[in-house]
């Protein structure tokens, strides 16, 4: 894999990966009560794809990282390490919220009933992935590989997920914005999450064009 095409592939992932969260998100909040199951599945597949497409997200930056600078091959494999954890446990807490929602006799709200997730979508989530932005912001810092503003938003946008993980004292009334499953430590988070991907993976496609008039650089 050159480093053009591990750009446009990085770039790729994370757009696919943004625009599925992008629409998942919403489904969260067109009902105020138990939602349908078509509802709860519909953005629990988009979900999955979302975390397919993460999976390819990672395994690319990784690639991208090493092209670029070898010297800092770890960060690249941190990252992805980081990111496949990350995955895997929010695979868990969707596959959880699906097996509820088809075994249930009546409409359940997943993000309530489903006690399990609490944790696993809100502090648990919050600290892998504020672990994931910064490796990834240290690793665009470091090698210069993007903008200078991707490196710091990846940095803020972890400060922000810091800040949700004590959400876990907070109760669990999706209604309270600092709930351990309220509005803001899941849904909120993941919208911003998503534009921040999108935006990211833009940069990173447009870059492999930039990057491809450049002369080869020694290693």
């Amino acid at each position: 894999m050159n480093e053009t095409f591990a750009r446009r592939l990085t770039g790729l992932a994370g757009i696919a990966a943004a625009a599925a969260l992008i629409i998942e998100v919403p489904l969260y909040f067109v009902y105020s009560g138990p939602p349908p199951d078509a509802n709860v599945l519909s953005r629990l597949l988009l979900a999955i794809f979302s975390l397919a497409f993460l999976i390819v997200f990672v395994t690319a930056f990784r690639e991208l990282v090493k092209r670029v600078n070898p010297a800092y091959d770890w960060v690249g494999s941190l990252a992805f390490a980081v990111g496949l954890v990350y995955v895997a446990v929010t695979l868990v807490s969707s596959g959880l919220e699906a097996g509820a929602v088809i075994a249930a006799d009546r409409a359940i709200d997943p993000t309530i009933a489903v006690s399990g997730t609490y944790v696993l979508y809100g502090t648990i989530g919050k600290v892998l992935m504020a672990l994931f932005l910064t490796v990834v912001g240290f690793g665009i810092s470091r090698t210069n590989l993007l903008p200078r503003w991707t490196g710091r938003s990846a940095y803020v946008l972890a400060g922000v997920n810091l800040a949700f993980v004590p959400s876990l004292f907070f109760g669990n009334d999706p209604a309270d914005f600092y709930a351990a499953n309220g509005w803001g430590t899941t849904a909120s988070l993941g919208a911003i999450l998503s534009y921040w991907l999108l935006a990211l993976g833009i940069t990173t496609y447009r870059s492999a064009t930039a990057r491809a008039g450049l002369p080869a650089q020694p290693r």
